[in-house]
Order: C-alpha cells, then structure tokens, then sequence
C-alpha cells in the first residue's frame, strides 16, 4: 500500500487534490490518504485533521489576526506526518501553509512534493533563493514556471493544468434557464467574489452597485453569483439587503458550468476562475481589491504586467484588468456594458482564449494523471 499525505489550504487546491486522488487511484487502487482537505477531497476518502477553512486566508492584514493560530496548526500537522511516515507528502499550494510544513520535515527521510509552483516569478523573486531543500520534486502548472525554476536546482516538472479536465466548457445553459426560470430575453450574467470570506465580504457590496448601474442601462441584466464550497450561507448573507432584485445563486460544479453556458459576460476575481471562463468562451472582466495596506505592499513587489491567469498565458491583456482603485461600480458597469453590447469586444476575447487555453495542456496524457505519475515515482 502507497501512503499518502496530501495538504490543500484552499478550495482551489482542495478541487486540485480531489483531482490528484482520482488520477492516484486510478494508478495505485490501494493507497492510502491522509492529510487536510475540504469538501471535495473528503468525498473521496479523506478525514481532514483540522477544517481546511482555518486556512484560507489572503494578505498581511488578514493573516496577522490568526497568526498564533496558524503557528499551531502548522506544528500539529508537521507532528502528524512525523507520527504517519507516509511514503510521500504532497502539499498543494497554498505556500504560506505548505512550505513551512515541508521546511518542518526536512531530514525525516519522507519524500516531499510541492504541487502548483508558488508564484515567485509574478513577486519578490528573492524568495526562491529559500526554496532548495523544501522538496524532492516541484509540479509546475504553467507552462513557463519550469524553466524559472530550473537554474534553482529545484526539479521542477511541468504537468500540465487540471482545469482542462475540468469541463468548465460543458454546461447547459438551457437546463440552467429552466431551473432559475429565467424569461428567454433575460441575460444572465456571472459574478464570481471568490472563495475566502475577506474576499466576498469586500467585493460583494461592489458587485452589488455595479449591477444596480447595469440593470438601468440594461434592465434585462440577471445576476448570477457562483458561491464556492461552504460560502453559500455567507455570500447569501451579503444579498439579503440592498440588492433591487434578489441575485441567484448557484454552487457546485454543475450548477456554475451552466451558468457559463447561459452567460452573457462574467465579472470575476483574479485566478483560476478565469481559466474556467475562458473554456466556456465567456467574455470577462477581472477585479479584485485587498486591504490597502496589503495593496501598497504588493505594487512594490509585483514583477508581472497582468495577475489574470488568462492574460499571463496570453501574454497580453486579453481581458480588462480593473483593480484597487479602478474596482469601482462606475469602471466594472462601462467594461460589462461594452462586453454584453459589443459582439466585437466579445468576440476579441473568444478568439485568444483557444491559443492561451492550450498551453496548459500535459506532455502527455491528462494533467492530474500526469502529476499522479510522478507522485508514484519511487
């Protein structure tokens, strides 16, 4: 039997490793997890040691409250691989978490493998210079990041990125209109808050006022706000007052991919969700704003031109990028309003979604079972 110790800190990495534990599967029926996940890797087996959403946390504002907290938990959890001696740990990214934990292993004698390189090369590059002796092996998701992180002495491999297993692009947009009972001229469109409580609580009431400017221009305008895994009571908390129509809301893989399907523009946070969009050939706007203090800090720190995940495949801005001060109702209402009523605008970003899409793709076979591949490797 094959050991495995996986550690996901938030819901995209808790989606990542449900994905690995499949792939892990299918190649070694009989392994064994342990480890911190949420939903999605509990479904296929996995006790969590402590609930995943003590860590999903984002921004030096943010974390100094529950420093003392995550101290512990890092200790606990460094303790109970001590404890297991798996064959192997996988931490998936969340590296404020993760590589503290693989730094409190270091010398057991248990393999190690980071999986979702951290993103030195978007920020404070001098950080790599930390990473020898973290891992036996770093799991690349984009295409480039191999290549940065090879002159470190980091081993890294590019396996390419799960989200093209994802079947963002296969929903149904009609079984998504007869189950919110939408009339054929209402035009759905997609908000994506993220999925930390910090990010939600400050970009809802944003969301909120964008939509009231959109709704005067374009009456037939419908929100849809896709909740992640365990948000759904909290972003419906958000939607209870000040919202002139209630938003639907939908959760789950399924009930988000329709949404996609039925879509006429998308305003999202920064990250993965982007790359989802795009497989659906939704038009798009990103935004995102963080505490002040945590924004000025990142200004001085940020190496790359974009931060959407569509726009560094791109290598270009593909999709608008309104951020900080420019995510403002005002801005996000004039960007959807051009992407729901220019069938050019929309149609520019269609067209570079294929070519940035398809970079992601494994050398061989499909990414998670890629990755699980080299998990197994003795």
């Amino acid at each position: 039997m094959t050991r495995i110790f996986l550690i996901a800190g938030e819901p995209s990495g808790d989606v990542l490793g449900a994905r690995l534990m499949s792939a892990l599967l299918a190649q070694a029926p009989d392994a064994i997890f342990t480890g911190i996940g949420g939903q999605r890797m509990a479904e296929l087996g996995l006790v969590s040691q402590f609930p995943m959403s003590e860590l999903s946390v984002m921004g030096l504002a943010e974390i100094l409250p529950r420093i003392q907290l995550l101290r512990r938990r890092i200790a606990e959890t460094v303790a109970a691989i001590l404890a297991a001696k798996p064959d192997v740990v996988v931490t998936i990214d969340s590296p404020g978490f993760c590589l503290r934990v693989l730094r409190g292993i270091e010398g057991a004698g248990i393999r190690r493998i980071h999986y979702v390189a951290p993103q030195v090369w978007a920020w404070r590059q001098e950080r790599v210079k930390k990473f020898p002796g973290l891992w036996e092996e770093l799991l690349c998701l984009l295409p480039f990041e191999a290549d940065f992180f090879a002159p470190f002495g980091l081993n890294p491999v590019f396996v390419g990125h799960p989200v093209l297993e994802s079947g963002a692009g296969l929903g149904d947009a009609a079984r998504f209109r007869a189950a919110h009972g939408l009339a054929a001229d209402e035009i759905p469109v997609v908000l994506m808050p993220g999925s930390r409580v910090t990010e939600t609580s400050r970009l809802l009431p944003v969301f909120r006022d964008t939509v009231a400017q959109l709704r005067e221009a374009l009456p037939l305008v419908r929100p849809v706000i896709c909740a992640a895994a365990g948000m759904v009571e909290a972003v419906a908390a958000h939607t209870q007052t000040g919202w002139r129509r209630p938003p639907i809301i939908v959760s789950g893989v399924d009930g988000r991919y329709d949404a996609f399907a039925a879509a006429g523009a998308a305003l999202t946070k920064s990250g993965t969700s982007t790359l989802e969009l795009a497989m659906a050939g939704v038009p798009m706007a990103v935004t995102y704003r963080v505490n002040p203090i945590s924004a000025a800090i990142g200004r001085r720190l940020i190496k790359v031109s974009h931060v959407a995940m569509i726009n560094l495949l791109a290598g270009r801005g593909l999709v608008p990028e309104l951020l900080q001060q420019d995510c403002t109702p005002a801005r996000l209402c004039a960007t959807l309003t051009t992407l729901l009523t220019d069938p050019d605008a929309a149609a520019a970003q269609r067209a570079g979604f294929g070519a940035a899409l398809a970079s992601l793709a494994a050398p061989t076979g499909l990414p998670s079972a890629a990755a699980a591949t080299r998990v197994l490797a003795s």
